[in-house]
Parts: C-alpha cells; sequence; structure tokens
C-alpha cells in the first residue's frame, strides 16, 4: 500500500494560487523523478527526493568559485544534500544541518570539521551530527554570505 504523501502548504502563508502551482510544480518534479527512474530509496513523493547523480552534483558545486569562498555552509538534513555536507567538512567548512523538523529550542547542529568525532562522511549524516555536532539556536549561527 502507498503511503498517502503529505501536504506541504498546510502552514504555508502566501496566496493559494501560489500554493497550489508551488505543489503542482512539485508533483510534476516527483512524478517525472520516478517516470526517470533517477529517485533513489525511498522514492521522490512527498520529500526532498534523494536522486542519481547527488554526487556528481555536489561535485559540480565543490568546483564553483562561491563554494572554493565560503567558509560556512547550511545545508538541510535530507539523503540528497548528504553528499554535499561531506565535501564542506572534507574542505574545512563549517557545516550548520538543521535538526529534522526543527523543533528544538537549539534547531541547528553545528559541525565543525575541526572538532569532530567520525570522518566527514560519518559526521554530515542525521546519525553523525547527532553524535558529533553541538547544537545551536538560530541567534548563534555565524553570519552567512550570499552572491
Amino acid at each position: 500500500m502507498a503511503r498517502s504523501v503529505p501536504r506541504h502548504d498546510h502552514d504555508a502563508g502566501g496566496p493559494a494560487e501560489l500554493l497550489a502551482a508551488k505543489a503542482a510544480l512539485r508533483q510534476e518534479v516527483w512524478s517525472e523523478m520516478s517516470a526517470a527512474r533517477v529517485a533513489r530509496f525511498p522514492g521522490a513523493a512527498g520529500r526532498i527526493p534523494n536522486f542519481t547523480g547527488a554526487e556528481a552534483a555536489a561535485e559540480r558545486l565543490r568546483a564553483t568559485g562561491v563554494w572554493q569562498a565560503a567558509g560556512t555552509v547550511k545545508a538541510n538534513p535530507d539523503s540528497a544534500q548528504l553528499p554535499v555536507r561531506q565535501r564542506a567538512l572534507e574542505d574545512g567548512k563549517t557545516v550548520y544541518m538543521a535538526v529534522p523538523r526543527l523543533a528544538e529550542q537549539e534547531p541547528f547542529f553545528a559541525l565543525d570539521p575541526a572538532h569532530l568525532s567520525e570522518p566527514p562522511r560519518k559526521a554530515a549524516s542525521i546519525r553523525g551530527a547527532s553524535r558529533s555536532a553541538r547544537r545551536v539556536t538560530l541567534a548563534e549561527l555565524s553570519r552567512l554570505t550570499w552572491w
């Protein structure tokens, strides 16, 4: 039995027609990823999906000047961004990763590559971050620069 796809706009603000358009676009992307067979386990629908090529995408990001200039990276805890988090740690960048569901008083993991108790690949995972990172509040996040 297929699981029901959660709504992502139940608590979002904004015009209803914009929220509906975003929901339709999400569904279209999930369908296309499934049809192209590029969605990795557990599938695309209802989430930020992991995908075939996530590692290559992380390498392309790593080659950019913006990446090379950055000392800090903010990434989501989703599987698709694991290669990005890993490479950031390997490159000596501090990684801020949201605690899943942002439900805590300290909703971010701060991964400092100089103070990891595990290799970057393990530390960049949710489980590894829970062991290797310190938890921080929004106010404690270092300023991120946007280009």
